[in-house]
């Protein structure tokens, strides 16, 4: 930039220039700092970061578990990019932070879960590393049922979110490799339907075979699993069997995620969200599964 251009900048209005800023997103307005003083002074200002907050911050403030003091709009923005504790400690919120849209995750207490309450199904437990004072573990059921909902008018409008299960799985889980769980997501007349699997079954097949626990196991490639002990694999999954579904993935915290469906957000006024994860038709017993909760995100397309 020359020297002429930037006096003509610096001789711009504070005001004007943070305006132009708002209008573009939490990330530029960092960017922009780096451009000169004047750009550093109103990319900083409480009229830029006010425009980047949640139209219903006010609410959020008022249901954090634990209030906190801020300095200024852009402060509060940062302090909402992680993660906080809301409604009694049920749910936790964050904000995106290249885009401030508004990010969820429903704690395994505030969902609906099928015998969830009768000890000798599935237990709460407390884990260091969760989010939420407790986690449901699977004990034993033939009936998996979890469900979970979210009010759009929740939720950053004309958005496309991703709603994920945070689970483990203990050493002595079992029956969640097949048949493959079922997941949904519905918004109204809309419904997405995936199938997934929460153990990769090649990983599950290996630990039978070879007498070890099965536990948090690295998901495997595919085609991996088609080459173990020299095609015995063919015995436990056909090659006319469809493609299996996605492994879940490593979250950097330890806990892991699969993807349920995804949804768009259009208004973000009434209707609800409902998310759901089944296992009800293969009739045979499940256990050590840990559920953290189900997260909501927006998808960014690659």
């Amino acid at each position: 930039m020359g020297k002429e251009e930037e006096l003509g900048i610096e001789k711009l209005p504070e005001g004007c220039i943070a305006h132009a800023i708002a209008l573009t997103s939490p990330l530029d307005a960092c960017r922009s700092s780096a451009v000169s003083t004047a750009f550093r002074a109103a990319a900083d200002s409480d009229l830029v970061w006010d425009r980047f907050l949640p139209a219903d911050t006010p609410s959020i403030l008022s249901r954090a578990l634990h209030p906190f003091d801020y300095s200024s709009k852009r402060d509060l923005f940062f302090r909402l990019c992680d993660s906080i504790l809301i409604d009694g400690g049920k749910m936790s919120m964050w904000l995106e932070r290249s885009t401030g849209a508004k990010c969820y995750m429903i704690s395994a207490r505030e969902l609906s879960i099928v015998w969830g309450d009768t000890p000798q199904y599935w237990r709460w437990i407390s884990l260091p590393d969760s989010r939420f004072p407790e986690v449901a573990e699977l004990v034993n059921v033939c009936w998996l049922e979890i469900r979970g909902h979210v009010q759009c008018k929740l939720l950053t409008p004309k958005t496309t979110y991703a709603a994920y299960l945070i689970f483990k799985l203990a050493d002595w889980s079992r029956g969640l490799d097949y048949p493959p769980q079922e997941a949904s997501v519905t918004l109204g007349l809309r419904s997405s339907t995936t199938l997934i699997r929460l153990q990769p079954r090649s990983d599950a097949v290996r630990a039978r075979r070879i007498g070890i626990p099965f536990g948090l196991l690295r998901p495997v490639e595919a085609p991996a699993a088609h080459a173990l002990n020299n095609g015995e694999e063919a015995e436990e999954v056909g090659e006319s069997d469809p493609p299996p579904p996605p492994a879940p993935l490593a979250r950097d915290n330890g806990w892991l995620e699969v993807a349920i469906g995804e949804f768009y957000n259009e208004e973000g006024e009434d209707g609800e969200v409902v998310i759901s994860f089944t296992e009800i038709k293969g009739g045979h017993w499940k256990k050590g599964l840990i559920v953290q909760g189900i997260e909501i995100r927006p998808k960014h397309r690659k």
